[in-house]
């Protein structure tokens, strides 16, 4: 269950409360009667890696089309390469 902070907007009395998600928010203060509000801090959330900002997904789709250029790429030099040398055997074998 989670721990909310309140304070009140009168006497300024803090403090945390445990509640369930469905319970109502606390609305009196519990020394003064005084009204409450909610206060909220920030989180401490580190997102490290890849794929949590926008321009990632951008990047991404950008790099996996240029990956797969640059192996169709590397196999078609591939396949030249083997039939001159295949070529280059076979004249030497003949000889």
């Amino acid at each position: 269950m989670p721990t909310y902070q309140y304070a009140c907007t009168e006497c300024g009395h803090a403090f945390e409360q445990v509640q369930s998600f469905s319970d109502d928010a606390l609305t009196t203060c519990p020394e003064c009667q005084g009204r409450l509000r909610k206060l909220f801090n920030a989180v401490g959330v580190v997102f490290k890696g890849s794929g949590f900002y926008r321009t990632d997904s951008r990047g991404s789709s950008t790099a996996s089309e240029s990956a797969s250029t640059t192996k169709t790429e590397t196999k078609t030099e591939t396949k030249s390469e083997s039939k001159p040398a295949a070529t280059a055997s076979t004249s030497s074998s003949s000889d």
